[in-house]
């Protein structure tokens, strides 16, 4: 039975690449035409959105000097990223991973915004974790990224399982198999510092960063 289901498929791939060939053979040179036309009008398209997104800031991890601004940035756009956070070394490693993200996915608009400097935003979205990332489309916040447990758990996650994230939340135009998209956060550090591994854990709405970071306390 197995292998009759296998032949079958089989078959049926054998049957539609007979027709795209047949379709390829028989075309005429108005079809091959139309074709150009398409891909042309489409390439201009492309090039006219860029223009749209990077004009609008997109490209670039933009940083929001308050709550004001972050309406504002929000406002009209269908695709967004925004990093809570704070000057700790677990959100210095979240913004180099976004900024790599920004220069290759120009639908989405990135931004970063101090989650302390920020209380009206942080109670509202109930943000008690940093580095958090608000998902947002059309001015609403459908989904979090909240610090690295959807990543591996550590600090030394490559760009690529942040980018996969983001992509299968729907935040991010990408399948998968774009290489030198990686970035490891320990190759970027100056050669004189040193920074321990953190182990991150939860607990009564409180994320301990290790013993020389300070705790973020933002509680429900």
């Amino acid at each position: 039975m197995v292998e009759q289901q296998v032949l079958g498929m089989a078959q049926q791939m054998e049957d539609a690449l007979d027709d795209e060939l047949h379709k390829m053979n028989n075309m005429t040179e108005d079809d091959l035409e139309d074709i150009r036309r398409k891909r042309l009008e489409a390439m201009k398209a492309g090039q006219t959105k860029r223009k749209e997104w990077l004009a609008k800031g997109h490209g670039e991890l933009r940083s929001l000097a308050d709550e004001k601004e972050f309406f504002a940035e929000m406002k009209g756009e269908d695709k967004m990223v925004v990093h809570f956070y704070r000057n700790n070394w677990p959100c210095k490693v979240m913004d180099m991973h976004l900024d790599l993200l920004s220069k290759k996915h120009l639908e989405t608009k990135f931004a970063r915004i101090d989650a302390e400097k920020s209380p009206f935003l942080t109670e509202r979205l109930k943000i008690w974790m940093l580095p958090t990332l608000a998902l947002i489309s059309k001015e609403k916040v459908l989904d979090y990224v909240v610090g690295f447990d959807d990543l591996g758990g550590t600090d030394d996650f490559p760009t690529e399982h942040l980018r996969l994230c983001l992509a299968a939340k729907g935040m991010l135009n990408y399948e998968g198999g774009d290489e030198g998209s990686d970035a490891n956060p320990r190759a970027q550090k100056k050669a004189t510092t040193v920074i321990e591994k953190r182990n991150l854990r939860k607990g009564g709405g409180t994320l301990v960063l290790g013993s020389e970071d300070e705790t973020s306390d933002f509680s429900d």
